[in-house]
């Protein structure tokens, strides 16, 4: 047996003494944990706890694993969500000298929760829109950095909440390619196996009775479609101007590009008599400006549209302290006290037994998004402290604790 993995090494040694001479499906290992709400695969795929950290195994052939492990690898490199490649292990063989197939390893995604734990769970809102925009942007990240899926679904896909959307990670790249780049071709047989995939899975939940009835499976897949196709178009079509139009227009492009959450590597102008040609080429990259901004200031490590939002919240509480104080307060100052005196309080007050429904940045941000329902209600501002014990009374518990998977799952008996 080879276990080959990914720096640091310390990360995953415990999972050497794993009982890698037996089929996967076997294991009575008293690391073993069972995850509620878990997408549907092809191989057997078993969750174990090790230091704190859950890894899914799944058990593939060889070449596949190696295969899957090295685009993993390559996507991590390319700053795109996709789950952790952890290590791949080969060379298995029982106490009898039979082969075994090889496992992959991966680090678990924590408070992520699947399209089916979504459609059970909506928490009063359609998941539908919010489902396909996650996708279609990664879906299309994937495709500008050349990646062709081969399996897009929402089987193959863990959505974790960001302030008030949803965004989309790749948990299975056993069929994929990395390309230099994508020819039309290649991403429109992607797009088309990626319709049929979702179409099929939304008219497996209606057979089962959890698809709301207002949601038609076809009707949505091709809406998956017409999505991608307008967001793909936005980030590359080439714009023709006037010489004297070319930096307003450079600029509204630009915004537009930024606001969707992408940013341009390279800029091109071609000059052809009276016209310019604009063409962009878009970075593929995981947007994260508010995110290590954020960090830098408060070393938190959230999601993009969580830092949005706790940054949006640092200036105001610096504008508080501005007009009680009288004076001005420093942008170090306001942040350092912002996450002493608002965010590390309520984050502490989260009641134990509620702990790991949500994370602590999305939980922040619907208690921001609470005291302000709240204080339109009163007629003033009625605080953080007010809004944290009515969310924390009224709306967490509402929270199934299957809909996200952030909470340490219980352990299996051996």
């Amino acid at each position: 047996m080879r276990f080959v993995f990914s720096p640091p090494a310390d990360v995953a040694a415990g999972l050497l003494s794993l009982p890698w001479a037996q089929p996967l499906e076997d294991w009575t290992d008293e690391r073993i944990v069972e995850i509620e709400q878990r997408g549907i695969s092809r191989h057997v795929v078993r969750f174990v706890m090790d230091s704190e950290r859950v890894y899914a195994l799944k058990e593939i052939d060889e070449r596949l694993a190696r295969r899957e492990y090295r685009l993993l690898r390559d996507l991590d490199t390319l700053e795109i969500p996709a789950v952790q490649a952890v290590g791949v292990v080969v060379d298995r063989r029982t106490a009898d000298g039979e082969d075994l197939d090889a496992v992959l390893v991966t680090e678990f995604l924590d408070f992520s929760s699947s399209y089916r734990a979504l459609f059970s769970h909506p928490r009063g809102h359609q998941p539908a829109p919010l489902l396909l925009d996650a996708l279609v942007e990664l879906f299309v990240r994937l495709h500008l950095a050349g990646f062709y899926w081969g399996d897009c679904s929402l089987s193959n896909t863990l959505f974790r909440p960001d302030a008030g959307t949803l965004k989309a990670y790749l948990v299975d790249a056993e069929t994929a390619e990395l390309h230099p780049s994508l020819s039309d071709g290649q991403r429109t047989d992607d797009v088309a196996r990626a319709f049929e995939r979702v179409g099929g899975e939304l008219l497996d939940l209606q057979a089962a009775g959890t698809l709301p009835e207002n949601i038609d499976p076809v009707a949505t897949a091709e809406d998956l479609t017409r999505r991608y196709s307008s967001l793909w178009r936005e980030l590359t079509y080439e714009e023709v101007m006037r010489p004297e139009e070319q930096r307003y227009r450079i600029s509204e492009r630009l915004r537009r590009l930024n606001e969707l959450g992408f940013d341009a590597e390279e800029v091109e102008l071609i000059t052809s008599g009276d016209e310019v040609r604009l063409r962009l080429t878009t970075r593929v990259g995981e947007p994260g400006h508010h995110r290590w901004l954020l960090y830098g200031r408060v070393g938190l490590l959230v999601e993009e549209n969580q830092a949005r939002t706790l940054l949006n919240d640092i200036a105001s509480f610096r504008g508080y302290l501005e007009q009680i104080q009288g004076r001005p307060v420093g942008e170090a100052e306001a942040a350092s006290r912002w996450l002493a005196e608002e965010y590390h309080p309520v984050i502490a007050g989260i009641p134990a037994h509620l702990r790991g429904r949500l994370a602590p940045a999305e939980i922040f941000f619907e208690i921001l998004e609470h005291r302000w329902y709240m204080s339109e209600a009163a007629g003033r501002d009625i605080g953080t402290k007010a809004a944290s014990k009515a969310y924390f009374s009224d709306i967490l518990p509402e929270v199934p604790p299957d809909l996200t998977s952030g909470a340490i799952p219980s352990v299996t008996p051996p």
